[in-house]
């Protein structure tokens, strides 16, 4: 933003990735990451929107979120239920976690917990109305994944809901479904969601013999 004639960050809409300063282009060093950027609440701004940076009690980058597209070999989501990824933000556009709630709280109106080993699931209120502590709230991050476990039989109903939910939202929202492949190696849920109206662009990273799977 334009301040009294000069270029300035805007700490509020910032979202704390780091890519301004490890570009490195500033002659000056006007560029710089303010101390309040390694201090929480605003800390969780990096650790959701800068890669190079390790969520601090799941151990993973980038997110904090482990990868659910393998899961044909880590088996997070079992046959008869799936996993449903719902990332809010991205690039250019990001999210506020008051955008995120909404659905958080849509979602456990109806009996569906954000999985503990989420990112998102650590800024919640422990009382499982999927309201995000009031220091967290107002946060902006790059973009966050929303990692749900849903039955088989409930998929239409939570679909129906969950994007209902969205009309309410200020940002973007792509969803993903993960699915176990069955014993003829389909995966019948493409047809299922193919009748429901949704256009499906299958997506997968496969285990290619690099290592056991860690389920049978």
């Amino acid at each position: 933003m334009v301040v009294d004639g000069k270029v300035a960050i805007d700490h509020d809409e910032c979202v704390d990735c780091g890519v301004c300063k490890r570009a490195d282009i500033c002659p000056t060093d006007a560029i710089y990451m303010p101390s309040e950027c390694f201090e929480y609440p605003r800390a969780i701004r990096m650790q959701f929107s800068d890669p190079g940076v390790q969520h601090p009690n799941l151990k993973a980058w980038g997110r904090g979120t482990e990868e659910a597209k393998t899961n044909d070999v880590t088996g997070k989501f079992g046959r008869g239920e799936y996993g449903l990824l719902i990332e809010f933000g991205r690039p250019g556009t990001g999210t506020r976690l008051t955008e995120i709630e909404k659905v958080t709280m849509a979602m456990c109106k109806m009996g569906i917990p954000i999985l503990e080993d989420n990112p998102l699931y650590g800024l919640l209120e422990e009382d499982m109305s999927g309201r995000f502590k009031p220091e967290y709230v107002n946060e902006k991050v790059l973009s966050a994944i929303l990692e749900l476990r849903i039955m088989e039989d409930k998929l239409e109903e939570t679909l129906e809901k969950m994007f209902l939910s969205f009309e309410a939202l200020n940002t973007v929202v792509s969803v993903g479904l993960v699915s176990r492949f069955d014993e003829n190696s389909k995966l019948p849920v493409i047809e299922k969601l193919r009748r429901m109206g949704f256009d499906v662009r299958p997506n997968a990273k496969i285990n290619v013999g690099l290592g056991r799977p860690l389920i049978d």
